[in-house]
């Protein structure tokens, strides 16, 4: 194997709670992760001189900065393997939005190189490479929607009902550390046991500090929650992607036809596991 064509696709936050903080000064979540069919496009290609090359760079993101590649060169010092990659990547999740983009970019490149590289390491031994690279990392390795807890690393496979979801972008690029540095940011939300519990009833703790500092989203969210036949209308992550649930997807075709001029949006069907799970074995 000397090529591969792989997803990464995006998440949703069905609802996150802020529940604590850690010493560290870390923040203490609940959340349910779900990953929808909308997703950044990598090909790989082995090289046998042990240089990883990205040739599609993010616009305003340096190399070195680069997740995808970070986690390359992670996974290549810590296998000690002396292969390396060449690295096209087609971007279409928006980075600032809360869907995790940079993330399961990471998260594509681990479970992908552990594949063309042949290194055959276990699913946990990539879970703990990922957090390294981030939080919101492991659950694109872990592979499945999950409730998440501790700063998103404790997962556990979560079984949702079918759904599709009408997902808008305000034209705007959140801060993830400024949302949580806020004084306004509710940290003791009660925490929740699975199970039981409703996904629907959950909120997201940071949405009204996002909606108080950027007033388009809170614009978006307020265009969402006037549609018929939502079963949930919340942000995602700290933002600033909203989002709007539907049971059916003609329901998510009629609401995305009346998506007004001034606003970016597009329809995307809830998945129940990652495209790229088979990758790496339990």
């Amino acid at each position: 194997m000397t090529k591969l064509v792989c997803l990464a696709p995006a998440k949703l936050n069905l609802f996150l709670h802020v529940v604590g903080r850690r010493e560290d000064g870390y923040h203490l979540l609940q959340t349910v992760f779900r990953f929808v069919d909308f997703s950044d496009r990598f090909n790989f290609a082995l090289r046998e001189d042990g240089a990883i090359k990205l040739h599609t760079p993010t616009p305003g993101v340096p190399e070195d900065k680069d997740l995808c590649v970070r986690a390359a060169k992670l996974l290549q010092r810590e296998s000690g393997i002396s292969l390396g990659v060449d690295i096209f990547l087609e971007k279409r999740i928006p980075m600032g939005g809360g869907l995790g983009g940079g993330s399961s970019d990471a998260a594509t490149t681990l479970l992908a190189l552990n594949r063309l590289w042949g290194l055959g390491w276990k699913r946990n031994q990539l879970l703990t490479l990922g957090l390294g690279l981030g939080a919101d990392v492991p659950v694109f390795i872990f592979g499945e929607n999950a409730f998440a807890e501790g700063i998103g690393e404790k997962l556990s496979s979560i079984m949702l009902p079918p759904a599709w979801y009408l997902i808008l972008m305000p034209p705007v690029h959140v801060s993830t550390p400024q949302v949580f540095a806020s004084k306004e940011l509710t940290r003791n939300t009660i925490p929740i046991k699975i199970p039981p519990f409703s996904v629907e009833h959950g909120h997201n703790d940071l949405e009204p500090v996002v909606c108080r500092t950027f007033p388009e989203v809170a614009r978006h969210l307020e265009w969402l929650r006037r549609l018929d036949n939502t079963r949930k209308v919340a942000m995602t992550g700290s933002g600033a992607c909203v989002f709007a649930e539907f049971a059916t997807e003609p329901a998510a075709q009629l609401a995305l036809a009346k998506v007004p001029a001034d606003m970016t949006g597009f329809m995307a069907q809830g998945l129940d596991r990652h495209p790229m799970h088979d990758f790496a074995e339990q």
